[in-house]
C-alpha cells in the first residue's frame, strides 16, 4: 500500500491511550517536535501532554482526524478493534494514514486489525513494546514492529522517539514477538524470586549478591530492578501483574493454535493466576510474584 513519505516531515500523530505506558510515550513524541493530539477516557491523564504543547481531543474521532499516524496503546485487542469499528472513527481516518497498535494483544487480533483497516485504505503495523514504565519514560523501549516492511520504513520516524524499532516480520509477528518476550520475562521473574528468597533465608545480602552477579551470565534487568523490588517490598506497578497474566494467557493460546506444549510457561501461568485471582495482586507490579512464592512457602512478607 502506497502512502506519503514521512521521513522529512513533522508528523501529525493521534495518540490513543495515555496510561502508565502511553502517557510517557506520547510525551516523548511531543519532545521530538511532532504534532500530537491525544485522547484518553480519563482526560486528566492527558495533562502532561498538554503541558508539552500537545493537543487533547474530547473524542477519539476528533483525535484521529487529519492524523498521518494513529498510535493506540490500550488494554487489549478487543478494545482496539472496537475503536477501529466505531463509525465516527473510521469516517475521520485519512485514507493515507498508518495505524500503529502498540498494545499487547493476540497475533490473530493484530491480523484482524490489519484487515479492517485495509478496507478503509489505512496501513497497519502491530508494534508492541518491552521495557516497562522506565523504558517508556526514558525512550528506550524495545519496539517489535510487523506488517508490510515498506510501511515500517515510512513510519519509523514516529517510532524512534519512543525507543528502538525493529522490523520482525509480517502482520501478527510483532505480537508473537511480544508474547515470546513476556514468556521470558515471566519465567525470569519466577527464577529471580526464588533466588532472592534463597539468599534472604540463607543469610546472604541480596543487594550485594546482585552487585556481584552484575555483568555475568545470570545478570539481567529483571535481576537488578525486580530483584531489588522483591527485597525492598516495592510493588508499585510498572508492569501490573494482571497484564502479565493476560500476556501469558495469550501466549498459551497461541501455543495451543500451534499444537505446542510450553511446560515452564504453563507453570508460571498458574503462579500468576494465583497471585492475581486469589491474592488480590492484579494491580501490583509483576515482581509481586515474589509474594506468591512467600505464600507458597508459608513465609510472612
Amino acid at each position: 500500500m502506497q502512502g506519503p513519505n514521512f521521513m522529512t516531515n513533522t508528523l501529525q500523530i493521534a495518540f490513543i491511550g495515555t496510561g502508565l505506558m502511553g502517557g510517557p510515550m506520547a510525551q516523548n513524541l511531543c519532545k521530538a517536535s511532532h504534532h500530537v493530539v491525544a485522547w484518553n477516557r480519563t482526560i486528566s491523564k492527558t495533562d502532561p501532554i498538554r503541558t508539552l504543547g500537545g493537543l487533547v481531543a474530547d473524542t477519539c474521532a476528533k483525535a484521529v482526524a487529519d492524523a498521518d499516524i494513529v498510535i493506540t496503546m490500550l488494554s487489549d485487542g478487543p478494545t482496539v478493534l472496537d475503536i477501529i469499528a466505531d463509525p465516527e472513527v473510521s469516517a475521520a481516518l485519512k485514507p493515507s494514514a498508518t495505524w500503529i497498535d502498540m498494545s499487547s494483544t493476540k497475533p490473530e487480533e493484530a491480523r484482524d486489525q490489519s484487515s479492517a483497516l485495509q478496507a478503509l485504505g489505512v496501513s497497519h503495523l502491530d508494534a508492541p513494546v518491552s521495557g516497562g514504565t522506565k523504558g517508556a519514560e526514558g525512550a528506550t523501549l524495545a519496539i517489535m514492529a510487523a506488517g508490510e516492511e515498506t510501511v515500517f520504513d515510512r513510519a519509523k520516524e514516529a517510532l524512534e522517539p519512543m525507543g528502538r524499532p525493529v522490523y520482525v516480520g509480517p502482520s501478527g509477528c510483532g505480537q508473537l514477538s511480544k508474547l515470546a518476550n513476556q514468556g521470558i520475562v515471566a519465567v525470569t521473574i519466577g527464577a529471580v524470586a526464588e533466588a532472592m528468597l534463597l539468599l534472604e533465608r540463607g543469610g546472604a545480602d541480596p543487594a550485594a549478591v546482585r552487585a556481584a552477579l552484575r555483568g555475568g551470565f545470570a545478570d539481567s534487568t529483571i535481576l537488578q530492578q525486580h530483584g531489588e523490588r522483591m527485597t525492598t517490598g516495592n510493588f508499585t506497578p510498572g508492569g501490573p501483574s494482571k497484564f502479565q497474566l493476560k500476556d501469558i494467557n495469550n501466549m498459551m493460546n497461541e501455543a495451543d493454535h500451534l499444537n505446542l506444549t510450553l511446560p515452564i510457561v504453563q507453570h508460571i501461568q498458574a503462579r500468576f493466576a494465583n497471585l492475581v485471582e486469589n491474592m488480590d495482586g492484579g494491580d501490583k507490579d509483576h515482581s509481586a510474584l515474589y509474594l506468591e512464592l512467600l505464600s507458597h512457602n508459608e513465609v510472612k512478607s
